[in-house]
């Protein structure tokens, strides 16, 4: 079995819809963070492969995180990845997490209702930032608000890759329930344009994704690092962009992602407001960090 590395998509963290490890964060926190990135990413190719047999998809699963584990040295990610856990005295749980979506990425192509869909964004969404949050050495009273925010993202990517999913993988993220109530079946997301019907479940999810981003407003606030908060405020932005498009636009049919210059723009802006919220009304606590900006 070959390494899974070369099964790669040809995607990178500048690709990603929101920042990933952006200047704004520091550079000594950025290494771990890449290093956390290319591991996941190896693990979401193997689970999106489009040929790859389910067998051989959980087989090369186990092997990656056999070498996050020091089982085997078989996956270079998994190696650069436990090296620098082993370095920087962090545990390999948030990365393990991962796995477990991306195993039942291969095996569960349905969602019951939202509770489902949030029980998969546990695994799926919720430890990256939480491993971010465990990198900068922040409280772990962050992750309610950083779970919140981690699982929008997640849900608005399924709902921009919506068709996608559903033509090439034929995994549906859209809670059954959902679709059930509308009047709607996944067959309509093969279809060339959404349907009145199909519109108005998207649009639903989208609000109710657009009330969890409201639970992370807080969020950039209570984080003592200011460079981290400034990279929150301008990913929360980001997303606060992105659903009046899910509520407005096809995404069968029409772009519901920002442009380049259009996400550079609003994360700029989100990052400047916050330091500037940082110097004018910040706390003492924020003020007197050792670390400084």
């Amino acid at each position: 079995m070959s390494e899974s590395a070369a099964l790669r998509s040809g995607k990178g963290h500048r690709d990603e819809n929101f920042p990933v490890a952006s200047l704004l964060i520091r550079r000594r926190f950025r290494a771990p963070i890449l290093a956390f990135y290319e591991f996941v990413r190896v693990a979401d190719d193997i689970a999106d492969h489009p040929t790859l047999a389910r067998d051989e998809k959980l087989a090369r699963l186990d092997r990656l995180e056999a070498s996050l584990l020091g089982k085997n040295s078989d996956e270079p990610q998994g190696v650069a990845l436990r090296e620098i856990l082993k370095e920087r005295e962090l545990s390999p749980q948030h990365a393990q997490d991962l796995l477990k979506a991306f195993r039942q990425d291969v095996t569960k192509l349905r969602y019951k209702d939202w509770d489902d869909l949030i029980g998969y964004c546990t695994y799926s969404a919720m430890p990256v930032g939480r491993f971010v949050l465990d990198v900068h050495g922040e409280a772990k009273s962050t992750w309610p608000a950083n779970d919140a925010l981690c699982a929008a993202l997640q849900i608005i990517n399924h709902l921009q890759d919506c068709a996608k999913d559903y033509r090439e993988l034929d995994r549906v993220y859209l809670p059954q329930d959902f679709l059930s109530r509308h009047g709607v079946g996944v067959e309509a997301l093969g279809e060339a344009r959404a349907s009145p019907v199909l519109l108005a479940c998207l649009r639903e999810l989208a609000a109710r994704t657009g009330v969890l981003l409201g639970e992370s407003a807080r969020f950039p606030e209570m984080v003592r690092d200011r460079r981290l908060a400034m990279e929150i405020a301008a990913i929360e932005r980001l997303a606060a962009r992105l659903i009046p498009l899910l509520q407005t636009r096809d995404p069968l049919s029409e772009r519901v992602h920002l442009t380049k210059p259009q996400a550079a723009m609003t994360g700029a802006g989100a990052a400047a407001a916050e330091l500037w919220r940082r110097l004018t009304r910040g706390g003492s606590a924020h003020r007197s960090q050792a670390h400084g900006y």
